[in-house]
């Protein structure tokens, strides 16, 4: 498989945001418990990079906070990729919220709950078996 060079600069970009969300901005309204870049989509001009972004929180208006504070850091963040890689135009920047880790959680959330009732009846099943051999 042959990487073209949008994939390899994305990649770097991904690295870069991760590094800059975790240690540089200082902003109050991040305050999500988890934040995690889980892609990024380069045009092939390298002009535009589309970010998604993961937020773990339980409270939805943390997650929107924080989405808002991503919106308001873009110049900031366009700035330092810049400054950190080597590009001959530094990519305009959009952000967007990827929800398919924590839905792929709440799937196996649900999975294990049926598989712990399925357990449960069971168990049920055999002791009352067990119970009406030994009458």
């Amino acid at each position: 498989m042959q990487f073209e060079r949008a994939d390899r600069v994305a990649e770097e970009i991904k690295k870069e945001i991760s590094d800059i969300i975790q240690h540089e901005l200082k902003d109050p309204r991040i305050c999500a418990e988890l934040i995690s870049i889980v892609k990024v989509n380069m045009s092939k001009d390298l002009r535009h990079a589309k970010v998604f972004v993961s937020i773990f929180d339980k409270n939805r208006e943390n997650i929107t906070s924080t989405m808002k504070a991503l919106e308001n850091a873009k110049p900031y963040i366009r700035r330092e990729i810049s400054r950190r890689i080597n590009l001959r135009f530094s990519p305009e920047i959009s952000f967007e919220l990827d929800d398919s880790i924590e839905y792929g959680a709440r799937i196996s959330q649900i999975l294990n709950q049926l598989n712990i009732a399925k357990d449960e009846e069971e168990e049920k099943s055999q002791d009352e078996s067990e119970g009406e051999q030994e009458n």
